[in-house]
């Protein structure tokens, strides 16, 4: 049988972009918070800035929306998912303050392949042609990117790289939580276990905070949230298929700020590898909407 696709209306797409440029602003305004406060801040400490945000700025959401969504219920699996979240989370705070911000953003990229495989073993989702194509060249990016064997790999490099498989088997446990608990109380659990997590490590090496700084701990801690509220309500309003290639925007975006403020270089071996690791998500994005 046919299938007709039927494109949202002009509205909803205009609405999804908007959402997306608020998506894109917040994600870059936070890895350049994060590459600032790096100086001077350790990642222990950048972590429960952010996470302490959020859990004020998530409970005044759970005020005026009501406070029964918090539930118990499910502490364990809560807790579960936000240590692996934790783990992804200390690799890409620690990786934004020492190698250039394109290459954490693309090996972050590989984050949609590795859900798709620990869904695959996890949730026993079908690992479609189109997933094992997009895991291929994904693979081939961060090895174009990283050259084991012909260039030394950061050990930065190598944490965002664990940061991804945290973050795709966090998408996987999300998925699982989200049958039975509201985003909202995801968020708080995520924000709550996460400054209790980093709190002990952050205090035992605190830094005090300049006055120069506050502005990008504000900056950090807003943008901690406001980046996947974007992200979220963007989805409301188009599919995927509009969303993420939109969200793609921020590989080359963080590039050149990271070239004109940060005098980073990309070099043919970035290019290649993000090329390829984009190349296999809009593969498999395109593969799945045709239901290939």
């Amino acid at each position: 049988m046919n299938q007709t696709f039927v494109s949202p209306p002009r509205t909803a797409i205009a609405r999804c972009i908007l959402w997306m440029s608020g998506a894109l602003f917040s994600f870059t305004a936070m890895a350049v918070a994060a590459r600032e406060l790096s100086h001077d801040m350790g990642t222990f400490q950048m972590l429960v800035v952010r996470s302490g945000f959020g859990v004020v700025l998530v409970t005044l959401l759970l005020a005026k929306s009501g406070f029964a969504q918090l539930r118990f219920t499910h502490l364990k699996l809560h807790a579960t998912r936000n240590l692996i979240h934790f783990c992804g989370q200390l690799g890409w705070f620690y990786a934004i303050g020492l190698i250039p911000l394109a290459t954490v953003f693309a090996i972050e990229f590989t984050t949609p392949l590795w859900t798709a495989v620990f869904a695959a073993i996890f949730l026993r989702e079908r690992l479609t042609t189109a997933r094992v194509t997009a895991v291929v060249l994904g693979i081939a990016g961060i090895l174009v990117i990283l050259r084991p064997g012909l260039a030394t790999v950061e050990p930065a490099a190598l944490a965002m790289l664990v940061g991804a498989l945290a973050f795709g088997l966090t998408h996987v446990v999300t998925k699982k939580l989200s049958s039975r608990d509201s985003a909202l109380c995801i968020l708080f659990w995520m924000s709550f276990m996460q400054f209790v997590m980093a709190l002990g490590p952050a205090l035992a090496h605190w830094s005090p905070l300049a006055a120069a700084q506050w502005p990008w701990v504000l900056v950090l801690g807003v943008t901690g949230v406001s980046a996947h509220f974007c992200m979220v309500k963007a989805l409301g309003c188009a599919d995927a298929t509009v969303v993420v290639p939109l969200d793609f925007l921020r590989l080359p975006l963080v590039g050149l700020l990271g070239y004109f403020f940060y005098g980073e270089t990309i070099d043919g071996w970035l290019i290649l590898g993000a090329a390829l690791i984009l190349g296999g998500n809009a593969t498999s994005l395109w593969r799945e909407n045709r239901g290939a």
